[in-house]
């Protein structure tokens, strides 16, 4: 993988413009359990290795097990998730794969009725932010750390 410059050394603005979504996140009211499933989640779907390594050290922090953590990715095959989890990852997949078939009511109004409005426009907002990290990693070729 070849090295490029990074975004935040070209425009420092455009990272902060992100780092503005991630306080917005973190005033929320969004659980930071929640948000680290939602990150972790979202960092598989779209394959950025410096993104689940980075939350899936801060998700051990927060005390996830060993296996949550390793079986995100097959959440739906488990019962070590909430059901309100569930409606997150849920969410924070058809968020993230969005131009594949929007985002159902099913699941949006599955999320709505266990969390409310508020709170799933919350998720919402952390699978963008997440979705966005994302996508500034993958491009810029952040190495792990």
């Amino acid at each position: 993988m070849s090295k490029r410059n990074l975004t935040i050394d070209i425009d420092p603005r455009a990272y902060a413009a992100v780092r503005g979504l991630e306080k917005y996140i973190s005033e929320s009211g969004l659980d930071k359990i929640h948000y680290k499933l939602i990150k972790i989640r979202a960092s598989q779907m779209n394959g950025c290795a410096f993104c689940i390594d980075k939350h899936a050290r801060e998700a051990r922090e927060l005390g996830f097990s060993e296996q949550r953590i390793y079986l995100l990715n097959a959440w739906r095959e488990t019962e070590l998730y909430t059901e309100e989890e569930r409606a997150i990852l849920a969410l924070t997949e058809e968020v993230t794969s969005i131009a594949n078939h929007g985002v159902s009511d099913e699941v949006y109004n599955n999320a709505v009725a266990l969390l409310g409005e508020a709170y799933t426009k919350a998720v919402v907002m952390g699978v963008i932010t997440i979705n966005a990290w994302n996508r500034i990693a993958i491009t810029d070729h952040w190495p792990l750390k």
